[in-house]
């Protein structure tokens, strides 16, 4: 019984092991960046705040120059012989790339495929409304497919179908361009549009200020002669 406790203890004690070693990986793997005690190497490469090159020294020297300074030691190429660790502020430094990746973000369009669906025996009301949905979708920068949906013997007049997506197609033209033509697949026929790229205007350059010649005339004045 003693001997089989022993055992159960040692194995105990090692699944706690591997369990504090996987949680290490998963800590350094959350950041993008070895950070201070993470970083293992005996030496490293450093530079300094200022951007300095300081040479080759042992990572603990190191990690107590950037500790002196209140700073981080952030290993920056982990790939390089030996690797090359930065002294820096770490938490101004996420901060400041989480910022810059929101700004990144917002300024991020993302394209979506937009759907319309209609029938080939669609009313122009209704057509009309679809329009405008659709030219609404073109002009926020998406792709837009437009599908005709047909029902019983609706499938014996596809040719119908084809021509509302053809019309549908040239109420958009000046927005968008066909990207696929109308195919059929089962009881839909779809076809793609594509928002046109909106080329910046050009700033109409101010009319030219028209020359005035200022002649001056100079009236001359006959004076009779005296013999």
């Amino acid at each position: 019984m003693g001997v089989l406790s022993r055992g159960c203890q040692s194995v105990f004690t090692f699944c706690i092991y591997m369990r504090i070693i996987k949680l290490e990986v998963l800590s350094i793997s959350k950041l993008a960046h070895q950070v201070n005690e993470d970083i293992r190497d005996k030496e490293i490469r450093l530079i300094d705040e200022t951007g300095e090159q300081c040479g080759v020294m042992a990572a603990q020297a190191a990690l107590d120059l950037a500790y002196e300074k209140d700073l981080d030691l952030v290993k920056i190429s982990p790939g390089a012989k030996p690797p090359v660790c930065k002294i820096m502020d770490y938490g101004k430094y996420k901060f400041e790339q989480s910022k810059r990746e929101k700004e990144a973000k917002k300024n991020q369009h993302v394209v979506e495929i937009k759907e319309i669906r209609m029938s080939p025996v669609i009313d122009t009301n209704d057509f009309n409304v679809k329009l405008r949905n659709g030219h609404k979708f073109l002009q926020e920068g998406n792709r837009l497919k437009v599908t005709i949906r047909f029902r019983g013997r609706q499938m014996a007049h596809t040719d119908i179908g084809a021509k509302v997506l053809k019309r549908y197609a040239e109420a958009c033209e000046e927005i968008a361009t066909v990207e696929k033509n109308p195919k059929l697949e089962g009881r839909n026929m779809s076809m793609f549009l594509s928002p046109k790229v909106q080329k910046p205007e050009k700033a109409e350059k101010p009319p030219k200020a028209e020359k005035v010649e200022k002649t001056e005339k100079v009236a001359t004045e006959k004076t009779p002669t005296t013999e």
